[in-house]
């Protein structure tokens, strides 16, 4: 790993190796449509050097990704030496609703659709009748 001593790196290049583009190719293209912002400054060359402290703003999914550089590294390496690399300085994100598959398969008693136990008392009881 380099140190953080003023050195610079492309940034398609540290995107890459960040690992928020899966191919430098794409990270090349993304600086190309001119989404990206380096301290504030829209970038529309691939070729911008940043620094340790650079901080970058750029739509990632469906949300807006705010990152500072920390490290540079010479090779692109693991998910855990790229999370080095940054500081996500995101604020938490909202927690997703739809995500949460275990929680929307409870109920209130007495409410949708009867269980196999209560079904089965209905049944007792209607045959009482």
């Amino acid at each position: 790993m380099r140190g953080m001593d003023g050195e610079s790196q492309r940034v398609d290049k540290w995107l890459w190796h960040a690992r928020f583009f899966k191919s430098r190719s794409l990270a090349t293209r993304f600086c190309a449509s001119g989404k990206l912002r380096v301290n504030a400054v829209s970038i529309h060359k691939a070729h911008h050097a940043v620094r340790s402290g650079d901080v970058l703003t750029f739509p990632l999914g469906p949300y807006i990704r705010v990152i500072q550089v920390l490290a540079f590294v010479a090779r692109r390496g693991s998910a855990g030496v790229a999370r080095t690399l940054y500081q996500d300085l995101d604020p938490p994100r909202p927690r997703d609703p739809s995500a949460a598959s275990h929680e929307a398969a409870r109920r209130d008693p007495g409410s949708g659709r009867p269980t196999k136990q209560e079904r089965r008392a209905t049944d007792r009881l209607r045959s009482r009748a």
